[in-house]
């Protein structure tokens, strides 16, 4: 509004300036000679002016055939066929390009209606679809109408200049309308036609992972390190996340042998990713290579020891007895002594073992430094089978139920927790993110690490002096594979 009355105020100077101008020219007297070729023509000042504009006019013209004429001899002599053409369509030419500012300026500023008023003038005047139709699109999209954008993009696809940005701008689509399927589609062609483009890598290992393409998303992340897009730690920790979701992926379908390719690919590129070395510890295991099986869970415990890890050094002798098990466990909770986890699982070895002094030593000050849901109960398990109370039985369980739940699988992204390690966070979709830490505490605990952890499986009755009473307490756990030769029996408090 403010520009449209500025404009009028303008005009209407210039307007008064020319009049004004005009009036003050015939008031003036005299002559204007010119003298030229022993001729002389005297004028009036307004005549002077209306020549010299006449002059102007015609040179103008004359510009304008002398412009033609080189067009033409152009056509003729070096056979440039669009130089005839170029010559009459300069002025649309500009007009065009004009309006195109105009469009990419009121884009800028938020004006969509002027920017599609603006960017469909300039596709109307330009022969340059590939900037012109996708300034269109985009001014659409900003004025919400999508299937104006969808049906300008699909134009695009059809000239080798504009095809990557139209499937950019479908794909975009897509994605916010949810159509993973055919977004998936769309990335594949966008990469197909520009393979260095790394945000059209990203999209299309994004939309593999959530869709569970490993082999895809494996050649992608390959394309990806060829591209010098990734650092190489980076991209051998992806690579390995890839083949270990294949190894699942396979074994969930009974493809062991294909399993235990990818699963120890995994293992070899990065020995200290815990689930990998997990997996493939176990899978050596069951195939009989209880020293390699060893040698991987090691390797990884050294690093970070974890329950997974325990779990997959206890499946390499699973008929051995509790004692046996304390012995073959001995070195490798030497590396780390004063590790949480080393606690814990030597704790529910001397459970399982019925060495509940030793589990108490073991467990050490954790139920007061750092008491879990894990912790918690495996004191109420000590004090059951040193023949405690029922209350104070009760009192552990009762502490354990609402106190933290311990580390987890917890994703950076989103803070969800996740049972069990995934490559793609459940959640959120976002890959590679979960890590072994504390969740952010809820209030409560959901118990999802067993009322009686790891090692021990079901806690049997270990004490001669605990008695039973009709309003038992039991303490529970899934067995796991390390509970071995644990005792099954149900403890009532």
């Amino acid at each position: 509004m403010l520009w449209s009355l500025l404009k009028i105020l303008v005009f209407i100077a210039v307007a008064a300036g020319l009049v004004y101008g005009t009036e003050l020219i015939l008031e003036t007297p005299g002559e204007v000679t010119l003298a030229f070729a022993g001729r002389e023509i005297t004028l009036q000042p307004l005549g002077f002016l209306l020549a010299a504009l006449v002059v102007m006019v015609v040179v103008l013209i004359l510009l304008k055939i002398a412009g033609l004429i080189v067009a033409i001899l152009r056509y003729l002599f070096t056979n440039d066929r669009d130089a005839i053409t170029r010559f009459f369509d300069r002025g649309r030419e500009r007009a065009g390009y004009d309006a195109l500012g105009k469009a990419v300026m009121a884009l800028a500023a938020g004006d969509s209606r002027m920017a599609l008023l603006k960017a469909q003038r300039a596709n109307a005047k330009l022969n340059r679809p590939e900037l012109t139709r996708l300034v269109l699109a985009q001014a659409a999209e900003a004025a919400g109408s999508s299937e104006k954008a969808a049906a300008v993009y699909k134009d695009m696809l059809g000239d080798d200049k504009s095809r990557f940005l139209g499937i950019q701008g479908l794909l975009r689509q897509q994605l916010e309308a949810g159509n993973t399927d055919t977004a998936l589609k769309l990335a594949e062609k966008a990469v197909a036609i520009h393979p260095k483009n790394n945000k059209g890598l990203d999209t299309l290992f994004e939309l593999q992972s959530k869709k569970a393409d490993w082999a895809g998303a494996r050649a992608t992340l390959s394309q990806k390190v060829r591209n010098n897009a990734l650092p190489r730690d980076v991209g051998k920790r992806r690579e390995a996340i890839l083949a270990l979701a294949e190894a699942m992926a396979a074994e969930a379908e009974g493809n062991t042998a294909r399993a235990r390719d990818s699963a120890y690919l995994a293992n070899r590129l990065v020995p200290d990713l815990i689930p990998a070395a997990a997996m493939a510890g176990r899978l050596h295991a069951e195939a009989g290579e209880a020293r390699q099986a060893a040698k991987i869970v090691k390797a990884a415990w050294t690093v970070a020891p974890h329950p997974d890890l325990a779990a997959a050094f206890a499946a390499i002798a699973p008929t051995e007895t509790p004692a046996e098990r304390q012995s073959r466990f001995a070195p490798i909770l030497a590396i780390q002594p004063d590790h949480t986890e080393t606690r814990l699982v030597s704790a529910e070895l001397a459970l399982a073992a019925e060495d509940f002094p030793g589990a108490r030593r073991a467990l050490g000050d954790l139920i007061e430094t750092a008491p879990t849901t894990r912790s918690l109960t495996i004191m109420a398990a000590i004090e059951k089978g040193q023949g405690a109370s029922d209350e104070v039985v009760r009192g552990w369980l009762a502490k354990a139920l609402s106190a933290p739940r311990g580390e987890a699988w917890v994703c950076s992204v989103c803070n969800d927790v996740q049972g069990t390690w995934v490559p793609v966070c459940g959640n959120c979709g976002a890959f590679d993110s979960l890590v072994w830490t504390r969740p952010p505490e809820t209030g409560h605990s959901d118990g999802t690490t067993a009322m009686l952890p790891l090692i021990i499986g079901t806690l049997g009755e270990t004490s001669a002096g605990a008695t039973q009473t009709a309003e038992d307490v039991t303490i529970d756990a899934e067995p796991t594979p390390a509970a071995g030769a644990a005792k099954s029996d149900t403890a009532a408090a």
